[in-house]
């Protein structure tokens, strides 16, 4: 994988309006309640919530999680060439590794904005979300070529994909999470882009050859 996927990218035009709105709202909440409360997080220490913060606790896990969790279907999508993938297979793991390093760097400048610890994208070898491939699943996808290839690349990013969605229903399930601005709109954007890009999956599957 390689070191700084961002270098290279602005996320000034990344970002759509929205989120430059809310995350200009985010800062100005912070500043208006710098108290904080403190609850614990294994691996990165205490999150600390400033008292009268619209995000909670959950809230800033979901985002440390997906960050590792997009991260690693980054370095899946980046095989694709490498192992003869076919055009089409190839064109799909680009749009995943551009739309998602985007999506990265919204969610650590997040984090980074609200005084959390923003995971780098290394991440993915260290933290266990719901979807993400085993040591032994990625062993398996780096042995197949071509054809082998696009079929295991597309079953097991759509497993990858639905636990991206059980991440965002988790979310929501937990008490006064999700209801923060910005984390609202990018776990709904998750949905929303990871819905379509399973049916479009499914489909390039029914389409491959037989074995």
């Amino acid at each position: 994988m390689h070191a700084n996927p961002f270098a290279s990218i602005s996320f000034v035009k990344l970002l759509p309006n929205r989120f430059v709105i809310a995350l200009a709202l985010t800062s100005a909440l912070r500043l208006a309640f710098p108290e904080a409360a403190q609850a614990q997080h294994a691996g990165h220490g205490d999150i600390k919530i400033p008292a009268g913060a619209i995000y909670t606790v959950a809230d800033v896990e979901f985002m440390q999680g997906m960050i590792a969790h997009h991260a690693q279907a980054i370095y899946m999508s980046r095989m694709a060439e490498a192992h003869k993938a076919s055009p089409r297979l190839i064109k799909l793991a680009t749009k995943i590794d551009q739309s998602q390093v985007a999506e990265i760097r919204i969610m650590q400048l997040w984090l980074r904005d609200n005084e959390q610890f923003a995971p780098d994208t290394s991440s993915w070898r260290t933290m266990t979300m719901p979807g993400m491939l085993t040591e032994e699943q990625l062993k398996k996808l780096d042995a197949a070529t071509a054809v082998e290839f696009d079929r295991l690349f597309l079953e097991l990013m759509i497993l990858h994909h639905e636990g991206a969605l059980q991440m965002v229903t988790d979310l929501f399930a937990k008490p006064g999470a999700g209801q923060e601005v910005d984390v609202n709109v990018f776990a709904n954007d998750v949905v929303t882009v990871q819905t379509a890009e399973i049916g479009a999956m499914r489909q390039m599957l029914a389409q491959l050859p037989n074995q």
